[in-house]
């Protein structure tokens, strides 16, 4: 469009992409958010000295603060969004259920004032009746956010949604109001001008979250499966109804619950540009921020509620720093990142992402490394994307969720489109512990590594000529073309004996392999993977009757194997041949350390509290610490019973993951 911009940035973002990418930068103080991202006085001061005329304000820290609205209209400077009034009454969850009600909007029943203390949230929780849902009231993005289905999950509930508030928004108003077993996360996106139009966009389904907290959602599509054409326009014209009664500008979001008889409740509305808001402009054609500059300048919207048509599907991954086992952030340096690309000219992969390869992932800030959409005429098509794209996006350096994202994608569940926001927690009850091997991705992943290892000791032979080749053994040796190997994945799996021969010249002129298993499945199997490349395009025939494409990566290598990356998964690879093998049984596991005996950081952050002092004799399941990181609160909680005999930190101090904070003395116990 012709606009310069200014990025803004904190000391542990100075070497950010968006820094790099502005046509200026300004430093707006130290890490902590309250030091720059949330100081007004700060950006105000960058406002000041580089005459920026606007701010957009993306879609976090003061995006939905009414009061810096403020600060910048008497700063005399435009803020693209909403206004201040607008933004104040819609943007607290009390205030805009109560504008909801009047404007004729389907609300959840729940209570509309600020809970005092945990015995008046007792009294308006059991008032509402069980299931009930405990929130920040000045939030957005799920944080202090809890779900209680008794009394003991409203007290701790109300404890750590009211801190994580404060630490968020710098507000600990918590409201609470009826959960809605078993709904669906629906929201319109809604676009208005100054002139009094306004419109609504195809919705999107945001329900694949976990922790029943929006941050953490990870999966949206648009539009969503579940709709018909008459409750997509009841809940799009209810919510310009909302919209229309504030006098809402630019664009906002109104969030609604969605129950299997598509009977709809206004959730909240997000006074901001959505994190999920690429898979809209996918499927409309429509550029959302440039539509909020436009308006922000005058202009009157150029379209129509007619010309909103849905084109297509679209399906965004949030891809995070975390591991998705325990749901933990994940720091570090990106030693190796690529992202996937489109393969057509219909654009169908979109990164928006603000890092590049050797960032940095800090405990300060949200851990998303970037919104993967993908687009398709069909929602399988969309998936299908996906799944390609997942399997080709090359992250090293931190742990990562493709596992989890790959796993939830590649199910029939999602596939079928029978989805709540209990999925992750209905398909992965004990948490997401990996990929579950069939017996044909069992053979698929058994054959790519027997690929991997017959073309990596094929390279040691082929490279250099005559006597500058690389050869392992004596100099009169053939190079191999057979190989009888024993697989073991994860040292959990038994080994798989696994013969693989080389035949020729396969799939792109590459060699190609015939593969046979201990259980008698056979295939033929050949791959694509240049060095400096850890992906490896497989093709492989013969497992299920078809030609298949698979996508793996190979991470790293190991004195006896290797890192495989195998259906967003990753897998030690150790390889034996028979020697080996055999020589294998003798070897002595070593043992596990015992961590009963100590409270460890399960990842990098700030300790927030202590619960116990030296010499306490506390139970199973009492309250150890709470350490924060990347703005969500995490209770650490005593497996066993034992006293407290040593204590290695303090409110307020940095911890790594894995670092020991407090230890027991198991000398004495409680009977």
């Amino acid at each position: 469009m012709g606009i310069k911009t200014v990025a803004i940035y904190s000391d542990a973002d100075a070497r950010s992409l968006h820094v790099q990418m502005a046509d200026e930068a300004f430093n707006v103080g130290p890490p902590p958010t309250n030091q720059s991202y949330l100081s007004i006085p700060n950006i105000l001061e960058a406002i000041k000295s580089t005459g920026a005329q606007a701010v957009h304000p993306g879609y976090g820290f003061l995006s939905e603060n009414s009061t810096f609205v403020k600060a910048l209209d008497e700063a005399g400077v435009t803020f693209i969004g909403p206004g201040e009034s607008a933004m104040a009454d819609l943007g607290d969850k009390i205030q805009s259920k109560i504008i909801a009600k009047t404007s004729g909007v389907n609300t959840i029943p729940g209570y509309d004032g600020v809970i005092k203390d945990t015995d008046h949230a007792l009294e308006i929780a059991k008032s509402i009746g069980y299931p009930v849902m405990l929130k920040a009231s000045a939030g957005g993005g799920g944080k202090g956010m809890r779900i209680a289905w008794n009394d003991q999950e409203v007290i701790d509930g109300f404890k750590i949604a009211s801190q994580e508030s404060l630490s968020s928004f710098g507000d600990d108003r918590i409201l609470i109001e009826k959960y809605i077993d078993n709904p669906r996360h629906i929201e319109i996106q809604l676009i208005a001008d100054k002139f009094g139009n306004v419109l609504y966009l195809p919705e999107r389904e945001c329900s694949i979250q976990r922790r029943n907290q929006k941050v953490k959602t990870v999966i949206e599509e648009a539009p969503s499966v579940h709709l018909d054409p008459p409750t997509r326009k009841a809940m799009g014209e209810q919510a310009v109804a909302l919209a229309k009664h504030v006098g809402y500008v630019s664009a906002g979001t109104v969030e609604f619950l969605v129950d299997s008889q598509l009977n709809f409740y206004f959730l909240e509305m997000n006074t901001r540009l959505q994190v999920e808001h690429p898979i809209t402009e996918y499927i409309t054609g429509l550029d959302l921020v440039e539509q909020m500059i436009r308006i922000a300048a005058n202009q009157k919207l150029a379209f129509t509620q007619d010309d909103l048509k849905i084109n297509g599907w679209a399906i965004e991954s949030r891809v995070y720093a975390e591991d998705p086992k325990k749901y933990l952030p994940s720091t570090g340096n990106l030693s190796r990142y690529i992202e996937p690309v489109s393969q057509t000219d219909k654009k169908e992969v979109r990164c928006d992402s603000g890092i590049v390869e050797g960032s940095e992932i800090s405990i300060y800030y949200d851990p998303l490394i970037c919104k993967l959409s993908t687009y398709g005429e069909t929602r399988d098509e969309a998936i299908q994307v996906m799944l390609r794209a997942l399997d080709s996006y090359v992250i090293k350096g931190v742990t990562h969720n493709i596992p989890l994202l790959r796993d939830v994608i590649g199910s029939k569940r999602f596939g079928s489109g029978k989805i709540s926001t209990k999925f992750l927690a209905e398909e992965y009850p004990e948490g997401f512990q990996g990929v579950k091997l069939d017996e044909q991705s069992l053979h698929e992943l058994v054959s790519i590594a027997a690929l991997v290892h017959a073309k990596r000791d094929l390279r040691n032979w082929n490279w250099g000529t005559g006597k500058e080749a690389l050869f392992k053994g004596d100099l009169n040796e053939k190079v191999p073309n057979k190989w009888n190997l024993y697989v073991t994945f994860n040292k959990e799996l038994p080994p798989v004996n696994v013969k693989i021969e080389k035949k020729g010249k396969g799939q792109n002129n590459e060699d190609e392999f015939q593969v046979i298993t201990e259980n008698g499945h056979e295939s033929i199997i050949s791959a694509q993977w240049l060095l400096e490349s850890p992906l490896i395009n497989v093709y492989i025939q013969g497992v299920d009757c078809e030609s298949k494409s698979i996508t793996a990566q190979y991470l790293d290598a190991l004195p006896l194997g290797f890192w495989l990356q195998y259906l967003g998964s990753k897998f030690q690879v150790t390889v034996h041949n028979e020697r080996q093998h055999e020589l294998s049984k003798y070897m002595i596991e070593k043992p596990k350390p015992d961590l009963s005996k100590s409270i460890l950081s399960p990842m990098p952050g700030s300790v927030v509290s202590l619960g116990v002092k030296v010499g306490d004799l506390v139970s199973e399941g009492a309250e150890i610490a709470v350490v924060e990181a990347m703005k969500m609160q995490n209770v650490l909680r005593a497996t066993r019973v034992g006293k407290v005999k040593k204590i290695n930190v303090k409110p307020g101090d940095a911890v790594a993951a894995d670092e020991v904070l407090v230890e027991f003395d198991d000398s004495e116990k409680k009977e």
